[in-house]
């Protein structure tokens, strides 16, 4: 499938951390045709596994979580306001004025309040969520309707196409891993090879690595691979600390990751010649991986990264040539195990 058409799928699917249904489904209606997969209700994860699963052979756990950052409704104002908390770390620079759903009992179209700068004592300062507002149109009485406390909020942004192989969307954290992982198991459709191939796309990833914890543990992989997004490079920032867009999947080294992974990821890319970039951590990773890697008895993990600009923002920007990339190293590497 092409990639975009992908994520036209998966990114305007809703799946703020705790209600990952409909992004889950979205996902494992694309890989009906490669497998079985289903839907935990107990862990919000979705879990995968491509045809021929063999309980006598090794299993690779490839990774990616279906969460997205969003809101939680706190309250509702006699005026007619919904009040919200962030789940997950919301960029506050980029909510004024945006454009929402509020999924009650019915999805209901919102925007985020702005005072304009005409009435503004100091309109330098930027709001604390907890002083944010959303605007439906509604009354107090018939918001109370439709809406109840605890319901989940997202930033709405369909995925657009920029110049060259580039798209921005919301959500693109991490349903661009979600689709490198599709792509993955498209491209192994028709390879046999002498392991299992399980997909994780787990749950509650933004409040906490909650559903890699529980679904590694259920699992119970001997590799796994978590895929996720990190840094790219854009303006004001330091370049040792990012990635580059259109340069390929950003391989990890870390102490709390496998540098056996590590090392056999970066030698399959340079045989295969794909392009890769290295991305040095001195810890954790801030990733699922963390959590994998001490799942039972500890698992053998390495993370490979998406170079995303914008994170956590309506508008994050990714390469679509980086995604193909991503799934064809994996796909590649798999392929190759013995």
């Amino acid at each position: 499938m092409d990639t975009f058409d992908l994520l036209n799928k998966l990114c305007p699917a809703f799946g703020v951390s705790g209600e990952e249904m409909e992004a889950a489904e979205a996902a494992l209606e694309l890989l009906s045709p490669y497998g079985e997969g289903y839907f935990d209700k107990k862990t919000g994860n979705a879990v995968f596994r491509r045809k021929g699963f063999d309980d006598t052979k090794k299993t690779v756990l490839l990774d990616a979580h279906i969460d997205e950052i969003g809101f939680i409704v706190t309250y509702i104002t006699d005026d007619g306001f919904l009040k919200v908390a962030p789940v997950g770390g919301i960029d506050r620079r980029m909510l004024l004025a945006s454009e929402v759903t509020v999924f009650g009992r019915e999805k209901i179209k919102g925007v985020i309040t702005s005072t304009p700068p005409h009435l503004e004592d100091d309109n330098k300062k930027l709001p604390e969520v907890s002083d944010i507002y959303i605007d439906t149109g509604m009354t107090s009485e018939q918001l109370k309707n439709v809406v109840s406390l605890g319901d989940k909020v997202c930033v709405d942004n369909a995925p657009v196409k920029l110049l060259g192989s580039r798209v921005s969307a919301k959500a693109l954290d991490d349903r661009c891993g979600a689709a490198a992982l599709i792509k993955t198991i498209e491209l192994l459709k028709d390879k046999p090879f002498s392991v299992n191939v399980v997909l994780l796309l787990s749950s509650k990833e933004e409040i906490g690595e909650v559903g890699a914890k529980t679904g590694a543990f259920d699992i119970s992989p001997d590799i796994a691979i978590a895929v996720d997004v990190s840094f790219a490079y854009t303006m004001g920032e330091d370049k040792e600390e990012c990635g580059e867009l259109s340069k390929g999947a950003m391989i990890g080294i870390a102490p709390s990751l496998s540098r056996e992974l590590s090392d056999s990821l970066i030698q399959c890319a340079k045989d295969k010649n794909i392009p890769y970039q290295l991305e040095i951590m001195n810890g954790k990773t801030g990733t699922n991986a963390d959590m994998i890697t001490v799942s039972k008895g500890g698992v053998k993990t390495v993370t490979v990264s998406i170079p995303e600009r914008y994170m956590h923002t309506p508008a994050e920007v990714v390469d679509l040539d980086d995604i193909d990339n991503t799934a064809l190293l994996l796909a590649e590497y798999i392929g190759g195990l013995e």
